[in-house]
């Protein structure tokens, strides 16, 4: 439904297959996989590829970060058993951006992850299958000098052992805001309007990086939708197939965020976007799901 680059061959080095266990909070009741719990499929590959990556470790040590602005969480119909282990893969690309002159403007982390688990569902009479393709997520990443002065936080190179300063493969970065738009096909069913509460952060929505997790803006904007939906009679048995953000501006413990969305309909289903702003008025984030 989200339009994201397909998983590409990652080069030698960049990519692990992990074997773990699924929660129960990570499926639903018919034992398909929740968009929300795809994010943490990633975790192999920075367990056991970046932690010991050179040009990663170089990259930390001299202040240049990858930063997650954008990710597209992708459920696939095929229940899987929550009580077998899954399969995780998950890989990187360098990548760079240009600006209208051709001239490179961002440098970029793209992960791809994929996730496979024992084919059916948990039932009296149902036995596990073989390993079948259950979710699958795309990440990006825009590298920053996180703790300069704004002026000098972007990097277009990266002047580092085991990175290439400036990376091969071309990205066109959609603009965050893309987030925010009915996909093709899709058609309006309501104006934009805010929800119809404000929501407050405290710590437990914060992470270690200091601010609010990428994760809570999601529970909140599905939160909103739910709400939405049922006041516009069409609530009921709906399951979040994929969901589409783009990170704008982070959050902090004791901030106020209200989001403002709107419904769209297509041949398969429905869906809602829009976006998670501030006292100010700006988003924080852009989202969009597709419910059906």
């Amino acid at each position: 439904m989200f339009p994201a680059p397909a998983m590409p061959d990652f080069p030698p080095g960049q990519s692990t297959v992990t074997t773990t266990v699924v929660r129960y909070e990570d499926l639903s009741q018919e034992g398909r996989y929740l968009p929300i719990a795809l994010p943490s499929i990633q975790s192999g590959l920075w367990r056991d590829v970046l932690t010991a990556h050179a040009g990663a470790r170089n990259s930390l040590k001299s202040g240049i970060v990858p930063v997650l602005t954008r990710m597209v969480m992708t459920s696939l119909p095929q229940p899987i058993h929550v009580n077998r282990p899954i399969e995780t893969t998950a890989g990187f690309e360098l990548a760079h951006g240009v600006d209208a002159t051709g001239g490179v403007e961002k440098l970029f982390m793209l992960v791809w992850s994929e996730v496979r688990g024992a084919a059916g569902r948990v039932s009296p009479h149902s036995q596990p299958g073989p390993l079948a393709l259950a979710g699958r997520l795309f990440a990006e990443q825009t590298f920053t000098r996180l703790m300069a002065p704004p002026d000098q936080r972007k990097v277009t190179r990266l002047e580092v052992d085991g990175y290439p300063s400036v990376p091969e493969k071309l990205y066109r970065q959609p603009a965050p805001a893309t987030a925010q738009d009915a996909p093709e096909g899709a058609t309006w069913l309501d104006e934009l309007a805010p929800d119809t509460a404000d929501y407050a952060f405290s710590i437990d929505q914060t992470d270690a990086n200091q601010h609010v997790n990428s994760l809570v803006y999601i529970r909140l904007f599905l939160e909103a939708a739910n709400r939405r939906f049922a006041d516009r009679g069409k609530g009921g048995k709906l399951r979040t197939r994929e969901v589409d953000i783009a990170y704008r501006k982070p959050s902090f413990a004791g901030e106020r965020v209200r989001a403002q969305l709107r419904m769209f309909e297509h041949a398969d289903g429905l869906g809602v976007a829009g976006f998670i702003a501030g006292d100010d008025g700006k988003p924080r984030v852009y989202v969009r799901a597709d419910i059906g």
